[in-house]
């Protein structure tokens, strides 16, 4: 639903921009703000989205908790809206498990799966859905004119829909469970949906995709805030998603001056990191496939590269040991800028929780989607599309490296790092995007040995980068973006930027710190 301004959408920029306003006006005290905002969020007495207005400032009020980096108070519970506020009042807050929250009096306790017979039903003389039952669960009643299903009889196997002339029969899926390609989400007690934190990856699909926003992720737009009115020198690392989220008029340059207006020290571009990890997947496929391992997957998706090793952890060290992009750099802005913060910026839910690994968390000290960026940007009243344009930042990266926010765009800069290094050597790829199809994919490279020798690249969301959790525009419309800015890059191909020669050095800066600490 990215770039359909729908209800959801609305509330959550509201929420987004209410907590950084909050953040903002410092002379309030927090506690006594947020118990208010539900009331200005929702004002009135007369609902606007549900039945009841106290519902909707009930579940706005766990929206700004989790907003605000903190847990969803349990149902039923009558603790203050700004019970532990203290908590989240403080720029050192990480992200703490879980990332991904249902929010309970929210979900509409949607059927898991179900076959209906829909009025479009003409009870026709050639009924294909009666044949094609395995278990004879289907009937046409005549006094009805229509198909009838026996729930006590279907397996729910969809075959009499396919089989339909009409498309009068429909499978219905709860929305967030489809969207769950590692098949996370289940019913609790009460039907409402639940999320199997053993199996989630945090990709953030199940919270686009619920139509009564019951599922939301924490932020830490209120700690960034703080971080940066603590006098810390903070900089950006943009993911390059971001070509076209804040508007199709809002250059890099532009970008880059609302950044700094907010107080940021500059912006680093991380397909700076994404070359570099290109760089090291490549090295990585050279000396290992297919000698060491029978084929090598991307690691810069955290959702896919996390799914990979749960499910088939006889073959976690398929997955490249590759720094990923944020990472990458992370470590370049604190080895050259020493004592300074990062804040990650980009598309993806995902990062969260890969910033939440303690290996981690020394290097990237705080994440942020696109969406809760812009509603900082809108708490302060910074229009992106007419403040003056401010060239320049650290963006001496590749098209590949920019390519990274597209599907199949990692495979493309690896492959052709490769080439560079090895021309001689023919790589063969094969792509996955969304984790259902990453799952069958890794499926086949382990069951089968289909893929032996390949080089495998996944995307937890269908389309890349640019589709993750937290971006705004269309997907389609971003890819075009992001290609347009990629062939605008200085350098065609990842080992050609000046930063490669920083590698080795980041690698050993990490080992230092490790050390030290």
């Amino acid at each position: 639903m990215r770039g359909i301004e729908t209800r959801i959408q609305m509330i959550r920029h509201q929420i987004f921009r209410e907590v950084a306003r909050m953040a903002y006006e410092q002379e309030k005290p927090v506690a006594e703000q947020i118990e208010k905002l539900p009331y200005k969020i929702i004002p009135g007495e007369v609902a606007n989205f549900r039945n009841d207005v106290f519902l909707e400032r009930a579940i706005v009020g766990e929206r700004l908790r989790l907003a605000m980096g903190l847990p969803c108070r349990g149902a039923g519970e009558q603790a203050p809206l700004s019970e532990g506020i203290e908590d989240a009042d403080k720029p050192e807050t990480y992200y703490t498990p879980p990332l991904i929250n249902v929010i309970k009096f929210a979900c509409n306790a949607c059927p898991e799966k179900r076959v209906l017979v829909t009025e479009g039903c003409m009870g026709c003389l050639a009924h294909p859905c009666v044949e094609v039952c395995p278990k004879d669960a289907v009937h046409v009643d005549r006094t009805m004119g229509r198909a009838q299903i026996d729930p006590e009889k279907c397996v729910k196997c969809g075959r009499c829909a396919d089989a339909c002339g009409y498309h009068a029969i429909i499978v219905q899926e709860r929305p967030c469970a489809a969207a769950c390609g590692v098949d996370a989400i289940h019913s609790d007690q009460q039907g409402k949906a639940d999320i199997n934190y053993d199996k989630c990856v945090s990709c953030g699909m199940c919270l686009v995709n619920c139509p009564f926003g019951a599922i939301a992720d924490k932020s830490q737009i209120f700690q960034v805030i703080r971080g940066i009115q603590t006098g810390e020198k903070i900089y950006a690392a943009m993911a390059p998603a971001f070509v076209g989220q804040f508007g199709p008029k809002v250059t890099a340059g532009k970008l880059r001056a609302a950044v700094k207006k907010l107080g940021f020290a500059d912006v680093f571009e991380v397909a700076i990191g994404a070359d570099l990890c290109a760089v090291q997947e490549a090295e990585d496929f050279l000396e290992n496939v297919p000698e060491k391992l029978p084929f090598m997957a991307t690691s810069c998706c955290p959702a896919w590269a996390a799914m990979a090793k749960k499910i088939f952890p006889s073959h976690a060290q398929c997955v490249s040991m590759a720094l990923t992009p944020m990472t990458l750099t992370a470590r370049l802005i604190k080895h050259t800028r020493p004592g300074s913060k990062v804040v990650f910026i980009g598309p993806c839910s995902a990062k969260k929780l890969e910033a939440m690994d303690p290996t981690v968390r020394s290097e990237v000290d705080f994440v942020l989607t696109f969406e809760e960026m812009a509603g900082i940007f809108a708490a302060k009243g910074i229009d992106l599309e007419t403040i003056e344009e401010r060239p320049g930042g650290v963006n001496d990266s590749s098209a590949d490296g920019r390519g990274f926010a597209v599907s199949g765009g990692v495979a493309r800069a690896v492959t052709d790092v490769i080439q560079e290094k090895a021309p001689d050597r023919t790589v063969q790829v094969t792509c996955a995007e969304g984790l259902q199809d990453c799952r069958k994919l890794m499926a086949l490279a382990t069951k089968t040995g289909k893929y032996n020798g390949f080089l495998l690249e996944g995307m937890a969301c269908p389309g890349g980068c640019v589709a993750g959790a937290g971006t705004i525009q269309p997907i389609g419309k971003s890819s075009a973006s992001v290609k347009a800015y990629a062939a605008k890059a200085s350098h065609p191909n990842a080992d050609q930027t000046k930063w490669v020669e920083e590698l080795e050095h980041l690698v050993d800066f990490s080992q230092t710190k490790s050390t030290e600490q």
